[in-house]
């Protein structure tokens, strides 16, 4: 397959290195560069993930570089951050989460940076807003994740219960990255059938199921790692490769669902130059309450991360 571009990855631990591995693995590009502030690291990381590579047909470069990669990258990628400790919640990593993005972005404000910027640090929805403030670049370019892991996982709950194929199956979690999260079940579609098809199916069920996921993974293991280097891989190399794919992710909206200024998961068409379009689907009065609910709680950390390290104009 092609290789397309250069991606950037800051942070060099235990997820920016999955992530890398993922990148490098799928072909997605043909530069990956790891930046970390523990230099020796980033170097560490980058030969462990070019040691795999020697086998393959593609000839992807990674390396260990410095902020100053980012000014010509097609993609950065933030996944600076602690990780989420058995019986925290997302929300519990904000404070930390935003004095290290308030660092990064002074750094990387004195480079011009022409490309897009993922966020997949968590709190998701609240870094996503943090750093496209601090580095003031349109929203179709500076987005998060958001819903796009979960999403994953709601279609592996589905495929469980069911039975189907995971290709089968159109379904969105959208909101909060975390525990506020919602499922718009009158858009689920399975074999093309609808939710209500399904007898077996509880609707709580699945949406609990689908919350505490990463939860039970973290408990079990202590990490959540391949999900969200694969669903970012797969996210950068619709971009690259310009497939017009609709994901979930944490954009700005403007309007958008009855929101502003508030970024949550909603489905994105995503293109070369990044977001090209926010996917408004026919919500129920009931779901439009539920997203209404989960970007009351994101907006209201907003605010928090704000106070916590406060960004200069």
């Amino acid at each position: 397959m092609q290789n397309y571009g250069k991606i950037v990855i800051i942070g060099a631990g235990h997820v920016g290195s999955h992530c890398a591995m993922a990148l490098a693995w799928r072909s997605v590009c043909s530069e990956i560069v790891l930046v970390d502030l523990d230099r020796k690291k980033a170097e560490a990381q980058a030969l462990d993930v070019g040691d795999a590579l020697s086998f393959l047909t593609a000839n992807t470069e990674v390396r260990a570089g410095s902020y100053s990669d980012c000014s010509d990258a097609d993609i950065v990628v933030i996944a600076i951050g602690e990780p989420r400790q058995p019986g925290q919640t997302r929300l519990d990593l904000l404070e930390s989460s935003a004095r290290m993005l308030n660092a990064l972005i002074g750094e990387l404000k004195q480079i011009e940076i022409r490309g897009i910027v993922v966020t997949i640090t968590n709190p998701a929805d609240i870094v996503a807003d943090y750093v496209r403030r601090g580095l003031g670049m349109d929203r179709f370019r500076v987005f998060g994740t958001g819903t796009l892991l979960d999403t994953a996982r709601l279609i592996r709950i589905l495929s469980e219960e069911t039975g189907a194929k995971r290709g089968e199956i159109r379904a969105f979690s959208l909101g909060e990255h975390g525990d506020s999260s919602m499922i718009p079940f009158s858009q689920v579609l399975i074999h093309g059938k609808p939710f209500e098809s399904f007898a077996q199916l509880d609707k709580e069920v699945v949406l609990q199921r689908t919350r505490m996921s990463g939860m039970d993974i973290i408990n079990g293991k202590n990490s959540t790692e391949f999900g969200i280097g694969q669903v970012l891989s797969l996210l950068c190399e619709g971009i690259l490769r310009d497939e017009k794919m609709i994901f979930p992710l944490s954009v700005l909206l403007e309007g958008e669902y009855g929101q502003k200024e508030v970024h949550c998961g909603v489905p994105c068409r995503i293109g070369r130059n990044g977001i090209e379009e926010i996917v408004v689907l026919a919500l129920s009065a009931e779901e439009q309450q539920q997203l209404n609910t989960s970007c009351e709680i994101i907006r209201k950390h907003i605010a928090m991360a704000q106070a916590a390290a406060p960004q200069n104009a």
